[in-house]
């Protein structure tokens, strides 16, 4: 696990959502669509860089139709989808973000990323989930569930955090708990889950830098954006705002990454299949 802050970018990073949490919810939309948009995919991007040549075709069919599937979901029965994603969403970064040997951890973590906004910002998470889910009547005492979760993860990883010396782990809590809630799970989210799982996405497809890595994703990468932006367009006739267009497009992106993806993953590095000479190291 990664303990020491790459300070320059992470200056830049709170910088900028500092920014973002005096504009409205137009600026922390497009704050929180750039950051697990763009910074945030582009660890899911590589996922078939980890897939065997032969186990490809299945692979890219499911994960269509786990994406086509949530998408339907998210236009028919949003009150339904949401849950579902974010206790898919919780379970995903328990499992990914806590060491193996800490089961409490991962538990803290996973509901700490999803419950910890809504410790000192209920109201606000209350609307959002509201103009997510279309369920605005169920929304409060949700809210209410997700405050108690959350301020007791955040305490219990706060304790964690300062007893090894975890930066990443005490910064990312912080800004979950402090900044609201659009800015503050796009920042944790980075911190705490994409930026560590896309430098270990890059070492295990054998790139020897961060530009490496990005050369190698930007096709998958460009198909995702492009498609998050049409499924944002078509969800607008739903909510005017962007706030469902924002997680259904987001939903439908990761939820292959949670699903599909650990079943195809596993005995064999990406390098051998995709990468060319010049950014492989061959590790």
């Amino acid at each position: 696990m990664t303990r020491h802050a790459p300070t320059v970018g992470w200056g830049i990073l709170l910088g900028a959502a500092v920014a973002a949490s005096f504009g409205g919810l137009v600026v922390q939309l497009l704050f929180a669509a750039m950051a697990m948009g763009v910074v945030g995919m582009a660890h899911g991007a590589s996922d078939l860089a980890i897939v065997k040549r032969q186990r490809r075709p299945s692979f890219l069919l499911l994960y269509i139709l786990v994406s086509a599937v949530c998408l339907l979901w998210w236009t028919m029965y949003p009150g339904v989808a949401l849950p579902l994603f974010l206790a898919a969403s919780a379970l995903h970064f328990g499992l990914e973000d806590a060491p193996s040997d800490h089961p409490i951890e991962r538990v803290l973590r996973g509901a700490s990323l999803i419950a910890t906004p809504a410790t000192l910002h209920q109201a606000q998470l209350v609307r959002l989930l509201g103009l997510a889910g279309g369920m605005s009547e169920l929304m409060p005492a949700f809210a209410a569930w997700l405050t108690v979760f959350g301020a007791l993860a955040a305490t219990a990883l706060l304790i964690i955090g300062a007893s090894r010396s975890d930066v990443r782990l005490i910064v990312g809590t912080t800004v979950l708990l402090i900044l609201p809630p659009l800015v503050g799970f796009s920042v944790g989210f980075l911190i705490l889950h994409a930026l560590p799982q896309t430098t270990t996405r890059s070492r295990q497809i054998g790139c020897t830098d961060s530009l490496a890595y990005f050369k190698v994703i930007s096709p998958i990468l460009a198909v995702a954006l492009v498609l998050l932006c049409l499924v944002g367009w078509a969800l607008l006739r739903f909510d005017a705002t962007g706030v469902r267009s924002l997680f259904a497009g987001i939903a439908a992106l990761a939820m292959p990454h949670l699903m599909v993806t650990p079943w195809f993953e596993g005995g064999q590095t990406g390098q051998a299949i995709i990468l060319p000479h010049s950014v492989s190291v061959g590790s």
